[in-house]
C-alpha cells in the first residue's frame, strides 16, 4: 500500500438495468482477492473506498479484470485519492453552478486527446458549461443531465480515454470518506 485512502470509480454499473454489479459481492471479492485493506462501497453506482495501491495501474487493471470475471461485467476503473479528490474540488471551475446534483466531474483515465473540449463545446446547450482540469472535465449540466447533448459516446469519440462521472455532492461525500 503507499498509504492514505483512495476511490475506485467504477464505470456505468448498476445505471438503468445494465452492468450490475452487487457492492456486497464486490466487496467481498475484492477483500478476498486482493490487498487493498478495509473495502468499502459508497451507494451502489460504483464507487469503492480502499487503500491507495502501491501501483495504481496494475490495481485498476486487477480490479477490471475480477469484475468481469465476476460478474459478466466490463468497466473501466479509474482510481482517485484523497488528495487528487481534493485537488478537483478546490480546482472547480464552476463554483456559482446553480446546483450540486447538475454539476458534474468526469475522471479520465489518462488525459484526453488533442482538441477533445473543442469538440465537445460544439456539443454545448446555451446553458451548459465544460472545462477540463488535468484528468478531471467538469461539466455543468445547468438545466438538467435528461436534456443534454453530452452522452456516453460523444464524450467517447472526443476524449479518446474512458472516463466516469460523478455530481458535485458525490465528490465531495468520496473526499470526505478517504480522509485518513
Amino acid at each position: 500500500m503507499s498509504g492514505g485512502r483512495c476511490a475506485l470509480l467504477l464505470r456505468a454499473v448498476n445505471v438503468g438495468g445494465t452492468g450490475r454489479v452487487p457492492m456486497a459481492e464486490l466487496r467481498a471479492l475484492l477483500t478476498e482477492r486482493m490487498d487493498l485493506g478495509t473495502v468499502a462501497t459508497y451507494i451502489a453506482s460504483g464507487n469503492v473506498i480502499c487503500d491507495a495501491p502501491e501501483d495504481r495501474d496494475a490495481a485498476c487493471t486487477q480490479v477490471r479484470a475480477l469484475i468481469q470475471e465476476g460478474f459478466g461485467v466490463d468497466t473501466p476503473v479509474i482510481l482517485r485519492t484523497h488528495d487528487e479528490l481534493e485537488r478537483a474540488l478546490a480546482e472547480n471551475p464552476f463554483p456559482d453552478a446553480a446546483s450540486d446534483r447538475m454539476l458534474h466531474v468526469m475522471f479520465l483515465e489518462a488525459d484526453p486527446q488533442d482538441g477533445a473540449v473543442e469538440a465537445l463545446t460544439g456539443r454545448l446547450l446555451p446553458e451548459e458549461r465544460i472545462a477540463l482540469r488535468g484528468r478531471d472535465l467538469w461539466i455543468d449540466y445547468a438545466a438538467g443531465v435528461n436534456a443534454t447533448r453530452l452522452t456516453r459516446p460523444v464524450f467517447d469519440r472526443a476524449l479518446g480515454v474512458a472516463g466516469t462521472a460523478r455530481n458535485l455532492r458525490t465528490v465531495r461525500k468520496l473526499a470526505g470518506i478517504t480522509a485518513d
